[in-house]
């Protein structure tokens, strides 16, 4: 059974830091793209970065270009969204994904398997 596990979300106040990990199970993602996405209460998910299966080409959203970097770990089949100048309104619960269709697809928000999400929250 494939499970996708973040950890690493938490309350920190406004220009703080966190690291967010997930860690996949039950399948080796070493030749796919992973992704991380967001939803914040009352908001649809959107897409926050992405990273292709190489790990040559990362992609972000505007509104975190600059601050976030998604790397990956394939010996560890693990991916991290480091997040740095946090601001309040990068509140949300942060989802990793997992796209056989690799980036295009997660910057359409298409992904094949998900996590379960880790909540992130930024304090003014």
């Amino acid at each position: 059974q494939v499970q996708l596990v973040e950890s690493g979300g938490g309350l920190v106040q406004a220009g703080g830091s966190l690291r967010l990990s997930c860690a996949a199970s039950g399948r080796t993602f070493s030749s796919y793209a992973w992704g991380w996405f967001r939803q914040a209460p009352g908001k649809e998910r959107e897409f926050v970065a992405a990273i292709s299966a190489s790990g040559g080409s990362t992609y972000y959203a505007d509104s975190v270009k600059g601050r976030f970097t998604i790397s990956r770990d394939n010996a560890k089949n693990t991916v991290y969204l480091q997040m740095n100048s946090l601001k309040p309104e990068d509140t949300a619960v942060y989802y990793c994904a997992v796209a056989i269709g690799g980036t295009p697809a997660l910057r359409t928000g298409v992904g094949n398997y998900w996590g379960q999400g880790t909540q992130v929250t930024v304090s003014s």
